[in-house]
């Protein structure tokens, strides 16, 4: 087991200064500590450092993050790829801004509420047990909503960001290697939502993420976060952004203009009468300008009110009014034909 601690300082061949007699003195005036991949599992009392505002401690195995208290202008603490399972005892780091987490065993983003300058956090690629996802604690994301501008939570296993529109600070945000879905239409149009929320957001990676393949994918985060600059690896040229703005802008007009058209609606009388009706039977003059047409029949045409009679052999029988003239009134039996004028 190796701790960390003064006297592995002490013995540290990268301190020379330790053999000098007034080495508390050293101590007091240290500002960065690199003890990077030397098996170390604990950090012992290091109160004496209180200038300290840089420290690596990557590549070890330490369990827990403990001891640091006395670290309170402390700015950059490199912690990845150990084998930490909990964010703790972080409190008195008021000063802290960058904080390197990646690569160990931690399940939930918690206990962050007092770092009111943390300004990047780096918590990518935890090894989670199978089928469990990296998760956020409300309270701690809402304390960094004011200070977070970068953001990098690749490998975690994430399949929705929702609870992170709050961090309306972010520049950066990484999150690749995830499962953001696109199982649903409504997954990109939730995804538009949470990044319009992140009006600074100038650089951000999904690249391996299932939502990447979804049509218009690119199209529509570059018209949404105006100063983005990268996504996925690839520059945004701001002739093509603003090309994407016009043509969403235009498409949306024409939308518009179709809902209007589409609300249009017939007047409606108070009078209905119900039933069947005869299919020229409603006016329409008042709203179509035309001149009203007929209660029945089509306009300048009349209808036939008697029933048509017809002989044995199929033939319609016309109206004797309509070949004969009319009746003698000396001899009614015998009519005169209007046409020619012949007494029969």
């Amino acid at each position: 087991m190796v701790h960390l601690n003064v006297d592995l300082i002490a013995k540290s061949s990268n301190h020379f200064k330790s053999k000098r007699p007034h080495f508390t003195q050293y101590l007091k005036k240290l500002t960065h500590l690199n003890f990077s991949n030397r098996n170390i599992d604990d950090i012992d009392d290091l109160s004496v450092c209180k200038n300290l505002t840089v420290l690596y401690l990557y590549d070890n195995q330490i369990t827990h993050i403990r001891n640091l208290g006395f670290a309170s202008n402390l700015t950059h603490l490199y912690m990845q790829n150990n084998n930490i399972t909990c964010i703790q005892n972080l409190s008195s780091l008021q000063k802290l801004s960058k904080l390197f987490l990646g690569g160990n065993s931690i399940t939930v983003v918690e206990g962050l509420e007092q770092l009111k300058e943390l300004t990047e956090l780096h918590i990518e690629d935890q090894r989670l047990p199978a089928g469990e996802k990296l998760l956020f604690d409300p309270c701690t994301v809402l304390s960094l909503s004011e200070s977070l501008c970068v953001l990098n939570i690749n490998k975690n296993n994430i399949d929705e960001v929702r609870d992170l529109a709050v961090l309306s600070k972010l520049t950066h945000f990484f999150a690749a290697e995830n499962h953001l879905q696109d199982m649903q239409d409504s997954n990109l149009q939730e995804l538009v939502v949470v990044i319009s929320q992140w009006p600074q957001l100038q650089k951000m990676d999904l690249r391996g993420n299932p939502v990447c393949q979804k049509p218009k994918y690119r199209d529509q985060l570059i018209t949404v976060c105006r100063k983005l600059e990268d996504l996925d690896g690839k520059e945004i040229n701001e002739l093509c952004r603003q090309f994407l703005i016009n043509w969403k802008a235009s498409k949306e007009a024409k939308k518009k203009v179709k809902d209007e058209k589409g609300q249009i609606t017939f007047p409606v009388t108070a009078d209905i009468s119900w039933g069947p009706q005869h299919p020229y039977a409603y006016n329409y003059s008042d709203y179509l300008g035309k001149r009203k047409p007929q209660e029945f029949g089509r306009p300048g045409m009349t209808t036939r009110s008697d029933p048509v009679r017809i002989d044995r052999r199929g033939v319609r029988k016309q109206k004797p009014s309509a070949i004969l003239g009319p009746v003698s009134e000396e001899h009614p039996k015998i009519q005169i034909r209007g046409s020619l004028g012949v007494t029969l």
